[in-house]
């Protein structure tokens, strides 16, 4: 049985709703009659999610490629291929630990009396995932780690502008899972806000903080949970102690990672004046090394579309017209035929420049002085709390503010963005950048019920709070009620 494959008006008659109401009965069907799949189970749809992924690296790579008119391959197998990988396999290296029953602590005198106390995580049914387009195949498949290791079905939307990567993936789903496992659901904007309609045991959503607001009002009216990764302006700061070469080689390297198409991408970096220069200098060599042949270099990926170039133009234009200094290495130039635009430095912005407002999402980076530690975490929580925030210097004392006086969904230091890498960490955001985090045990548990289970004795230690009541009672309760 293939996966049922949901586009748009496939079925004579019918619209989306129907279609997805199809494939949803399908799911719940499935998880009816499995409600709590043995580990073995659970380890085998992983085992078929990566082996889907390491046997079509290759079309899956241009697939993206096509998508995006140019994207780097080696970031495609590092950041879609390999990464979603890891993630699969640490679930199902732990999947058994992750589903024994929790032992927890009971009152003494229950305990003495023989009771006993545990969790049991159950699978909370059918998730629906909603990707993005910046990391189709990432964001789509690695939540599939934690769900399918909590014994869930799945429903995938892939992103309507990654046309390419969607189909491939609905077929390769197709041959590999039965359609009350993994449905995938391909389509535009009626499928995508028909998706977000229906009545899922939970929803994942990761893309933009606009359409998040539409997701969460969509899934109110069915009550349904749900766990958002959207993004923000995350921030660098530089600290006291800072190796400027290795901060602007690391920076770069992350803003490299899909062109700043990212969410967790360093948006912006708050350095101490002294530093400035020596810093601009460091970012700009940086970018010439890591992209020698400029845009033409073949890990400089294009930016998705039309729309997001012009936007990215906008911002660069309006921050050069109110003063901002453009730095970028000689010879980068931007190709708007071809969507390559190169990472460009934008210094000293004023404050309502577009750039400083907007959240970025593409190869441009703001470099900001400001006189001193203090001012950088006022700046940073001037500023809606960002997915991820970056410090590079040596200072533990800084560390520490920075850890406790701000708030982010993660922080990193003398790095960026490797912290989505490693599973054990949990990865989400926070107010605007997101809510619910997930990877590895945490996603576990994001998609699963923790059930209480209480077992007593034969000893009937609830009569205790059984009527009728009497003074013999009422001195028990004066024995125990007290400070």
């Amino acid at each position: 049985m293939r996966t049922k494959q949901v586009e748009g008006g496939a079925l004579p008659g019918a619209g989306p709703e129907d279609e997805l109401r199809l494939c949803l009965d399908r799911l719940r069907s499935g998880a009816a009659g499995e409600p709590y799949p043995t580990a073995a189970r659970r380890i085998d749809r992983l085992n078929r999610c990566i082996a889907l992924l390491v046997d079509n690296r290759a079309r899956i790579a241009e697939a993206v490629a096509a998508d995006y008119g140019h994207r780097s391959w080696h970031q495609t197998m590092i950041a879609e291929i390999f990464t979603t990988i890891e993630a699969l396999k640490h679930a199902r290296g732990r999947t058994r630990a992750w589903m024994r029953p929790e032992r927890r602590p009971l009152p003494l005198h229950l305990s003495l009396l023989g009771a006993s106390a545990r969790v049991l995580h159950q699978p909370v049914g059918v998730v629906g995932v909603m990707g993005p387009w910046n990391f189709p195949v990432n964001l789509l498949v690695a939540p599939l780690a934690g769900i399918l290791a909590a014994g869930n079905r799945a429903m995938l939307k892939p992103s309507e502008h990654t046309p390419h990567t969607a189909s491939l993936l609905s077929d390769l789903f197709a041959e590999r899972f039965d359609a009350d496992e993994i449905g995938v659901a391909t389509g535009g904007r009626a499928v995508s806000e028909a998706f977000s309609k229906l009545p899922f045991d939970h929803l994942i959503y990761t893309g933009g903080g606009e359409v998040a607001k539409l997701i969460m009002r969509a899934a109110a009216d069915n009550l349904v949970p749900v766990t958002l990764e959207l993004g923000g302006k995350s921030p660098v700061v530089i600290g006291r102690g800072a190796d400027l070469a290795m901060a602007a080689r690391r920076i770069i390297g992350g803003k490299m990672l899909n062109m700043g198409q990212v969410c967790l991408a360093p948006d912006y970096i708050l350095v101490p004046a002294a530093a400035r220069q020596g810093l601009a200098d460091a970012l700009v060599a940086e970018i010439g090394r890591m992209a020698p042949g400029g845009t033409d270099s073949p890990d400089v990926s294009a930016v998705i579309n039309t729309a997001h170039y012009t936007r990215l133009a906008g911002q660069l234009s309006d921050a050069e017209e109110r003063g901002a200094a453009i730095l970028r290495a000689p010879g980068h130039r931007p190709q708007p035929a071809g969507r390559r635009m190169p990472i460009t430095v934008v210094v000293d912005p004023p404050d309502d420049a577009r750039i400083m407002q907007e959240e970025i999402f593409g190869p441009l980076i703001v470099l900001k002085s400001c006189t001193d530690f203090d001012a950088a975490v006022a700046a940073v929580n001037a500023r809606p709390r960002p997915l991820a925030l970056y410090y590079f210097g040596t200072d533990r004392a800084e560390t520490r503010r920075l850890s406790r006086e701000t708030t982010s969904g993660g922080v990193v230091i003398n790095d960026v963005i490797m912290h989505y890498t490693i599973e054990s960490l949990p990865f989400g955001g926070t107010g605007p950048s997101g809510m619910g985090a997930y990877h590895g045990a945490d996603g576990f548990r994001r998609f699963s019920t923790p059930r209480a289970i209480y077992r007593q004795t034969f000893i009937d230690s609830s009569a205790l709070v059984r009527p009728p009541f009497g003074p013999g009672r009422q001195r028990l309760l004066d024995l125990l009620i007290r400070k």
